[in-house]
């Protein structure tokens, strides 16, 4: 797959150019664009603005933190450039160039504010009319969701007995945001026909092509495995990176370690919070065993970065999503589930395990990232879609 992608060209014999934008969520579009382009493709990634958190984009058409002035010339210079450069734009997190508010509810809008009125108004009459333009223009289109610019507050309530909404509810979600998300789902459905969703819980609420794709967001020939030590190295060293401590579960994890302590075993629990990309990396790899989530029904970004530095890994996996998951991937699956109810036992059981048991599931979790979640393979994937459209 990968070689046939290398031979993916637009009528004319020139590499197809492809445009990332607007976001660059946990590095999953720039690397995706990287990896299109080791395989012969024109590919950028391309966001609004910068972002802090040490996943660099091709080009970032607005500084960090702009003002609300630069961010939309930037915008408007982003949909010119899916205009008049592209050929394929892959949107990423499940919005357009132009969505300046992801939730333009005109019920919120402070009548005795002129500024506030204007500015309501200017985002209910752009959002996401760039969809049809670009699709009456003859581009090809796609969309990875991600997440949160998917899943649904009330329809994770009918559907799953955990979810981050069982246990957050409306403290998470806002007001309003579940009927935002489906309509965003509805216009990407009429206008763009490639759907990818990197958590198969996603697929329960997206259009009926949407297809699962793992993440691709590291460059794993840069990850040299580091496996669980040997227990004469000292205490097993647990590592939990929230980026939201209530979506991941993080009281969960504190409190199954409080519990542990108190029966006596001894291990060490860093929490890997606010960090630059690379520092974390660092701090990961410093590690024995990460704890990703214990909510969402799969591992994020954070897992894939584990699992290529040999750490055994923490996740709950919603057994009614795998059916979503390519049976192949489902079957070497090396994470160990848990939810907020056995995280404790399943902390318990790591502890206890022969530290030569955790060495060996590291190594066949770093194996199992370099077959499932290597960017250039990913890309053939994606590449077959574009031109598949």
């Amino acid at each position: 797959m990968v070689e046939q992608a290398r031979q993916a060209r637009t009528v004319g014999g020139r590499p197809l150019r492809v445009l990332h934008c607007p976001w660059n969520i946990a590095g999953q579009s720039a690397q995706l664009a990287a990896a299109e382009r080791e395989l012969g493709l024109d590919s950028r990634c391309v966001v609004i603005e910068e972002t802090a958190c040490g996943f660099p984009a091709d080009l970032a058409l607005a500084p960090r933190s702009p003002s609300i002035v630069q961010r939309e010339r930037a915008r408007w210079r982003l949909l010119w450039q899916a205009m008049r450069w592209a050929d394929v734009v892959h949107f990423s997190f499940g919005q357009s160039c132009l969505v300046p508010n992801a939730f333009p509810d005109l019920g919120r809008i402070s009548w005795s504010n002129p500024l506030d009125i204007v500015w309501r108004l200017y985002c209910r009459a752009v959002w996401l009319k760039d969809l049809p333009l670009l699709a009456m223009m003859g581009k090809r289109l796609a969309v990875s969701w991600q997440g949160d610019d998917a899943r649904q507050h009330d329809r994770s309530l009918e559907l799953f007995d955990i979810s981050i909404a069982t246990a957050l509810g409306s403290d998470y979600y806002p007001a309003g945001s579940d009927a935002w998300k489906r309509r965003a789902i509805q216009a990407f459905a009429r206008h763009v026909p490639i759907h990818f969703a990197l958590n198969p819980d996603l697929l329960h609420v997206l259009p009926e092509q949407a297809r699962f794709l793992p993440y691709a967001n590291l460059d794993l020939s840069r990850v040299e495995a580091a496996p669980p030590r040997p227990e004469e190295d000292g205490p097993l060293v647990f590592a939990h990176a929230p980026s939201h401590r209530g979506a991941k579960g993080t009281q969960h994890v504190l409190a199954a370690a409080e519990r542990l302590k108190a029966e006596g075993f001894s291990f060490e629990l860093r929490l890997i919070e606010g960090l630059p990309r690379a520092t974390a990396m660092a701090r990961y790899a410093e590690a024995d065993i990460i704890i990703d989530q214990l909510l969402a029904g799969w591992y994020g970004g954070l897992g894939v970065e584990a699992m290529a530095l040999g750490k055994p890994l923490i996740a709950y996996l919603r057994q009614a999503d795998l059916a979503f998951v390519d049976p192949a991937m489902r079957a070497e699956l090396p994470v160990i589930d848990a939810d907020p109810a056995t995280i404790a036992a399943v902390m318990r059981s790591t502890l206890l395990k022969p530290r030569a048991e955790l060495h060996a599931l590291g190594l066949a979790s770093a194996a199992f990232a370099r077959r499932w979640h290597d960017p250039r393979r990913v890309a053939a994937r994606v590449i077959e879609a574009y031109r598949a459209r």
